[in-house]
């Protein structure tokens, strides 16, 4: 799986490991940066580079998904999903990580560098990778929802 990857400073050592720990385990990784630490950078160009990536590769048939680290992950969640078609998820534990796909067929992960340890995290995103969207069809009709509103404007209740 080709997996694409951003952070601002607070997740750079994390990134780093996550880089090395999903390349052992066979994924692709692209790293969209930042290359640097700079306590004062800004997170969103590099998680809307991930998310944009994730969304080509997908829209090209590509098996993609994307991870989003900060020092909460929150504002990179919120950068992430501006990209239309991106549905990023905060992840916390292991049944929001497994939730994320199997309920709302999330294609990046959101997760708090300061949170959790680099072994937790590293969990979590394993979950998220391995787990498959369920295709129910209550599922698929909300995610339906949420793209005709995306695209469209239109709201369907």
């Amino acid at each position: 799986m080709r997996i694409h990857i951003a952070t601002d400073h607070a997740g750079m050592e994390l990134s780093g490991y996550l880089v090395k720990e999903l390349t052992a385990l066979g994924h692709e990784l692209v790293d969209h940066g930042p290359k640097v630490y700079d306590a004062l950078d800004d997170y969103p160009g590099f998680c809307i580079a991930a998310a944009k990536a994730v969304v080509a590769d997908q829209s090209s048939g590509v098996s993609a998904l994307g991870i989003v680290l900060g020092g909460s992950g929150n504002g990179e969640q919120i950068a992430a999903n501006k990209v239309q078609g991106i549905r990023a998820a905060l992840i916390w534990n292991p049944e929001t990580a497994a939730l994320a796909r199997d309920h709302n067929d999330a294609n990046v992960a959101a997760v708090g560098a300061r949170q959790h340890s680099q072994p937790e995290v590293l969990e979590l995103v394993k979950i998220f990778i391995d787990r498959p969207f369920s295709n129910d069809e209550r599922h698929v009709r909300r995610i339906g929802k949420i793209s005709k509103f995306e695209q469209t404007g239109e709201v369907v209740y």
